[in-house]
C-alpha cells in the first residue's frame, strides 16, 4: 500500500509540475502581448504574436470628433494611394518586432504613424513598473519619440 501511495504521489507531482504554456504562463518573449493603452488614453492597441514577429493593431482611439464613429476614419495620409481607404480601427501600426533575449527587448520593427503617413524603425521594452515603452526612430535610436503604454 505504501509503494502504491508513493507511486501515485510521484505521478501527481510530475503532472502538476509540467509546464503546458497556457496563456496564464506566457513565455518571456510573449510578455509584451495583450491590450495596452497610451498613458494619455488616446490610443489602445492589441499586441500579438504572429509567427516569429510581434505586431500591434489599433483597437480604439480618441478621434476628438464625437460626430463621427471611430470606424469612420481611414488612412487618408498613407503614401500609397491604394491604402488610403483602409480603416484606422483594426490597422496594424507595429510590425516585424522580434524578441532579443540578451537585452530583453523587442527590436527591428516598423511603426506606422497614421497622423503623418510615415513609417519609422521601432523597438520596445517593458519597464520594471510594467509599462510598455515603444520607440519610433529614424535609423538611430537616440533620435526619435517614445510612447508609453499601460496594460489594460
Amino acid at each position: 500500500m505504501t509503494k502504491r501511495f508513493l507511486s501515485i504521489f510521484c505521478i501527481i507531482m510530475l503532472y502538476s509540475s509540467t509546464n503546458y504554456s497556457t496563456p496564464n504562463h506566457a513565455s518571456v518573449d510573449e510578455m509584451v502581448c495583450g491590450r495596452w493603452q497610451l498613458i494619455d488614453d488616446a490610443l489602445t492597441v492589441q499586441v500579438y504574436r504572429e509567427g516569429g514577429e510581434f505586431k500591434a493593431k489599433i483597437i480604439a482611439f480618441d478621434d476628438h470628433d464625437d460626430t463621427k464613429p471611430m470606424d469612420y476614419w481611414t488612412d487618408d495620409l498613407n503614401p500609397d494611394p491604394a491604402l488610403r481607404s483602409r480603416k484606422i480601427l483594426g490597422m496594424n501600426v507595429v510590425e516585424k518586432l522580434t524578441y532579443n533575449p540578451s537585452t530583453n527587448t523587442w527590436e527591428d520593427g516598423i511603426i506606422y504613424d497614421a497622423k503623418h503617413g510615415r513609417h519609422w524603425n521601432s523597438s520596445a521594452y517593458l519597464t520594471k513598473d510594467g509599462l510598455l515603452k515603444v520607440k519610433g526612430y529614424w535609423h538611430v535610436k537616440f533620435i526619435g519619440k517614445t510612447l508609453t503604454f499601460k496594460r489594460i
